[in-house]
């Protein structure tokens, strides 16, 4: 039978990866407090590092159907639950990983879907959601603008032939009237 503050620890965990779109379960072994509080601080609002046990996480990643972790948690281990922008997170460790290599990225999960250490890279190097919708404005914005200007040239270069005909007209009428 179960402890009661096994259970409640289980639950909690649970409840982190059901409530978390995203989290990276890393290996800590080597880093000071100082170094950890450094890491915890470089995630910012954007995940919240918790050291877990194992056995207690590998029970709540089962009964909260994720299977990211699975054969991986051994050793000192911590996961980053991340509640904002996975990018940002994911940056945030690569760069303290690489400051810091007693800090391993074993894996992770994104909505569901496991995702390896390098793949956990590949969205690091990923510009943030703001970024990438700013690009895309100004790439629809300058299609638009472009669709704008061929729908106006023929208007404009129709106008430019009416001004030079009037010009010419007004010429040859100006000629006539001095020869006359």
């Amino acid at each position: 039978m179960a402890r009661p503050d096994k259970a409640a620890a289980v639950a909690e965990l649970k409840q982190l990866l059901e409530n978390s779109p995203a989290a990276v379960l890393t290996e800590y072994r080597g880093l000071t407090v100082a170094q950890m509080k450094d890491l915890r601080v470089a995630l910012g609002e954007t995940a919240s590092y918790a050291v877990v046990k194992n056995t207690l996480t590998a029970i709540a990643a089962k009964e909260a159907g994720i299977e990211a972790f699975d054969g991986l948690l051994n050793g000192p281990s911590a996961i980053a639950f991340i509640t904002g922008e996975p990018s940002e997170a994911a940056k945030a460790l690569r760069d303290f990983a690489k400051a810091n290599p007693q800090l391993v990225i074993k894996a992770g999960y994104l909505e569901g879907k496991p995702l390896t250490a390098d793949e956990i890279t590949k969205l690091a190097d990923l510009e943030s959601r703001e970024v990438l919708l700013a690009k895309a404005a100004g790439a629809m914005k300058g299609s638009l603008y472009k669709a704008a200007y061929m729908f106006t040239a023929p208007l404009v270069k129709t106008v430019r032939t009416v001004d030079a005909l009037r010009e010419k007209n007004a010429g040859s009428e100006a000629a006539a009237t001095e020869d006359a």
